[in-house]
């Protein structure tokens, strides 16, 4: 059996006030077009104060840190700065913080990093609901001599037994990985048990946080994770990506930046070639945003805000969510992949379907004309696709929303999947 649901991130005890969805859409430029974007597990529309943030780092400060003139200090002062913001968003201290490209390249710097810790005979255990970046880096160690072990969710209701889990834990186990919310069935898993069973046998937990961080407030105290991993590409940002390690466990890690590097140098020691000055400092404007919106529920700022703007986020979801579900649950010929709950616990705005024995293709080009933006495919969690034989189908249908999708937004997709279904 699955666990019972619970809430990771700090939730109010009553209900959000509703979100300004005006204010909202005006800070996303791109949201003035014709298109509804649900779309957003690929990654969301950008906010403008990111874009100028951007522009400014560029026209400004755009030199190298490290020197002692007056330009060289502002832009080193401007870079770290991200590390104080999203330990703010993460509630972590800033030597916590690693930076990236995207979650992708940083689980492969923490793969690499792990190499003398990982010796042959010792177990990762991985989920097949993952996507490929918390697969394939980890699966590289295999040729070491390091033993992978899998733990598969159910094949009829794609669940992640924890009974299952502990069935597969021993101490040989060095690692388990596994993803905060699923970016196809949009499930949210237990991170706070998985993190008690792995830890009880002294094994690390690395989750992949890419399709949790736009929905719900990260708390990584909380969580137990040791290693929690974004894009900020993600949450309104641009193309960058950020990863909590505890302190003692990345001092740990083997260094994989220049050989003059000791192992005590965090974070620089696992960024290497330096991290995009120019997106850490845009990164800022999205953290910045959230904060806002729970000033606007009340919130007097800082991690409270934080907190009280991704609860009016999950709402907002909450209410979006439900009125697609309850279209897509009343037609015989769909197939929902996964949990039918709406519940701000159980899941995201992230919903797959099947249509019949219909191409999944089909199904998304015919919503194309009604300039609605959703997609077909594996989305790269390609085990889970091909292990449940959704590959004749050209994989699932997936409908991603965030906050600033409207009901209207819904209804028009309604309009334009109905004939197909």
């Amino acid at each position: 059996m699955r666990a019972a649901p619970r809430a990771d991130a700090a939730l109010p005890e009553s209900p959000p006030m509703p979100l300004d969805l005006s204010f909202v859409r005006s800070q996303f430029p791109a949201l003035a077009g014709e298109w509804a974007f649900m779309d957003n597990a690929g990654g969301s529309q950008v906010l403008r104060s990111v874009a100028e943030r951007m522009s400014d780092y560029l026209l400004t400060s755009n030199v190298q840190t490290g020197a002692s003139y007056a330009p060289s200090q502002l832009s080193l002062q401007r870079v770290s700065e991200t590390r104080d913001a999203f330990a703010l968003m993460m509630n972590c201290d800033r030597g916590e913080i690693i930076e990236g490209p995207n979650t992708t390249v940083l689980l492969r710097f923490l793969s690499e990093a792990m190499t003398s810790r990982l010796q042959p005979g010792d177990e990762i255990i991985l989920t097949n609901v993952d996507h490929e970046a918390n697969i394939g880096p980890w699966l590289k160690h295999e040729a070491r001599g390091v033993v992978i072990k899998w733990w598969r969710c159910d094949p009829e209701t794609f669940e992640l037994d924890l009974e299952d889990l502990k069935a597969l834990m021993s101490e040989r186990t060095k690692l388990v990985c596994v993803t905060h919310a699923s970016n196809i069935l949009g499930t949210i898993n237990p991170i706070p048990e998985i993190a008690e069973i792995a830890h009880a046998v002294g094994a690390d937990l690395v989750v992949d946080a890419v399709a949790y961080a736009p929905h719900r407030a990260i708390d990584v105290k909380a969580l137990g994770a040791d290693y929690y991993v974004f894009s900020v590409y993600k949450v309104f940002g641009p193309h960058h990506a950020v990863m909590y390690g505890r302190r003692d466990k990345l001092e740990a890690l083997d260094n994989i930046y220049h050989y003059f590097f000791d192992k005590s140098r965090v974070p620089h020691k696992l960024e290497p070639g330096n991290i995009n000055y120019e997106a850490a400092w845009g990164s800022i404007g999205a953290v910045d945003y959230v904060e806002e919106l729970g000033r606007r529920e009340g919130a007097s700022g800082g991690r409270p805000a934080i907190e009280a703007g991704f609860a009016a986020i999950a709402e907002q979801e909450r209410i979006v969510t439900a009125r697609l579900m309850d279209f897509l649950t009343s037609r015989n010929s769909v197939r929902v992949i996964g949990r039918r709950s709406t519940a701000i616990e159980d899941r995201v705005s992230t919903l797959s379907f099947t249509v019949g024995e219909e191409s999944s293709k089909a199904v998304v080009e015919a919503v194309d004309a009604a300039k609605v933006g959703i997609r077909f495919g594996d989305f790269y969690a390609r085990r889970i696709v091909e292990e449940h034989g959704l590959m004749r189908q050209d994989g699932v249908v997936r409908v991603s929303m965030i906050h600033y999708n409207t009901v209207e937004e819904v209804d028009r997709l309604i309009a334009a999947l109905e004939p197909r279904l």
